[in-house]
């Protein structure tokens, strides 16, 4: 996947100037940005739902309310999201963004552009998904 000049900037510099200043500020205000249309999108499917006026038509009203739904789960995952955005800014603010919750070493910037609200490091990801996965297994849901 090529990066984006901004992106490359930041790859290229030294291992040892891991999350300086600007390299916090890049991913603040990435997050600022997506927390901003998180919200913005929010709004709207509120505001869809609120407007939408109970219809005599059973297909219309069928249709309405598997678009609900659709709706209310992409907004559960949206509300999700927007939490975890909000850990990472205040990561960035307590000067532990960037850092694996689980083991303390660099999540990396690979990864942190990919997902800016990484909390862990890829071996501790995959760690937490084989449990996960274990888990489910044993309760026989896998």
């Amino acid at each position: 996947m090529p990066y984006a000049p901004e992106e490359a900037r930041l790859l290229a510099m030294p291992d040892d100037d891991y999350m300086n200043d600007e390299q916090l500020a890049f991913f603040r205000d990435r997050l600022l940005e997506e927390k901003a249309q998180v919200e913005e999108h929010l709004r709207e499917v509120r505001a869809a739902m609120a407007s939408h006026e109970r219809d005599s038509d059973e297909l219309d009203q069928a249709a309405f309310e598997e678009e609900l739904r659709l709706q209310l789960r992409q907004a559960d995952r949206e509300t999700r999201l927007l939490a975890n955005i909000e850990a990472a800014l205040r990561r960035i603010d307590a000067d532990d963004y960037g850092y694996c919750e689980e083991t303390g070493e660099p999540i990396g910037l690979p990864r942190l552009l990919l997902r800016p609200t990484a909390r862990l490091c890829l071996e501790a990801k995959e760690r937490q998904e084989q449990r996960e996965n274990h888990y489910r297994k044993t309760r026989g849901d896998g």
